[in-house]
């Protein structure tokens, strides 16, 4: 199939019928944070900055997702707003015909010095990682300060950010008591909050599935306390949303180990080395950086992936095979 030959607009399409529609680029893998359950607390074994795509390499590669139809773009990391000049990017990929949607994920511990210039380049929405609202815990989770977090979310109510969602592990243990605590401080600050199963990702998500939660259970907990009503929210990811009666708060729950969402799955990851990962759960993969390094052509790099995604797996098997992924969450992308 030549996309290049035809003015019919060709799709994604994988071999289980699903529409590839949402692109996760990964812009580091390197983070200021080292939260146990994603990258080890001595981890050094980043990738090379000049194995790293360029701005240049970047936007080919988002330009030829677009024309293939992926409209919605996420920028991940690690933490991506440890990599420099990451508005000047988000400006470039927001300007290309066919995105339609540009969020980020990060922790927000930067946020409060970029959150205007992010915006104003094109990013709309946030998702932000917050595991606990108690310093001390805060500091235990991921090694760093929780205030700096605090400030980065004020910051992006200020500078417009809509919806800011709230990602929250649900972890046995060690957050398990603070659920209904960050229900009433999304209430508070005009939040979404999500919650997400515990993933066998790498030998720290394997640690951190000793504390696997199923998110029934936490549903069922805050029916007890909060009137729960059926939500929606708009977005391309997986959670399944329910309302607090008589405030704005969804709550979404992300359950890729209970209820996985594998037959809808429309999401492939780009890692900062140029790498294209099928399925956060397999090991299937199509590296794009040497094609770019070798000069492939616009048409030949649509061709690249169209013959990547013929290999996007069916499902992840996190139940079956818990140890299977063995590279860290911060290598493959959020």
């Amino acid at each position: 199939m030549n996309p290049g030959t035809s003015d019919h607009k060709v799709e994604l399409i994988d071999p289980f019928q699903r529409k590839i529609e949402y692109l996760r680029l990964s812009v580091t893998d390197k983070c200021n944070m080292r939260c146990f359950y994603c990258m080890p607390e001595h981890f050094k074994d980043f990738e090379q900055p000049e194995h790293w795509l360029n701005f240049d390499e970047i936007e080919r590669v988002i330009s030829a997702f677009a024309e293939l139809g992926v409209s919605r773009i996420r920028v991940t990391g690690g933490e991506p707003l440890v990599r420099k000049n990451l508005n000047a990017l988000v400006h470039r990929i927001n300007q290309l015909p066919g995105v339609e949607d540009l969020s980020l994920s990060t922790n927000a511990s930067l946020l409060s010095r970029h959150a205007r210039s992010l915006h104003d380049a094109g990013v709309s929405r946030l998702n932000v990682s917050l595991d606990s609202l108690r310093p001390q815990r805060f500091k235990k989770i991921t090694g760093s300060d929780l205030q700096p977090v605090l400030d980065g979310l004020m910051a992006a109510k200020e500078a417009g950010f809509s919806p800011v969602k709230i990602n929250m592990v649900a972890m046995k243990g060690i957050n398990d008591d603070e659920f209904e605590e960050m229900v009433e401080y999304c209430i508070e600050q005009d939040f979404t909050l999500r919650f997400i199963e515990t993933m066998p990702v790498g030998g720290t998500g394997l640690k951190a599935t000793d504390h696997y939660i199923n998110l029934a259970e936490v549903k069922a907990r805050l029916a007890q306390r909060f009137d729960l009503i059926p939500g929606v929210m708009p977005g391309g990811g997986p959670a399944r949303y329910v309302r607090v009666k008589g405030t704005n708060l969804r709550i979404g729950f992300i359950t890729p180990i209970s209820q996985h969402f594998c037959e809808t799955c429309n999401r492939v990851r780009l890692s900062v080395d140029g790498t294209l990962y099928l399925c956060l759960g397999q090991e299937h993969k199509f590296e794009l950086r040497p094609l770019l390094r070798q000069g492939i052509s616009n048409d030949g790099l649509k061709n690249a992936i169209i013959e990547a995604i013929a290999i996007k797996p069916e499902k992840h098997e996190f139940r079956d095979k818990p140890d299977q992924i063995v590279r860290f969450m911060n290598m493959t992308g959020g």
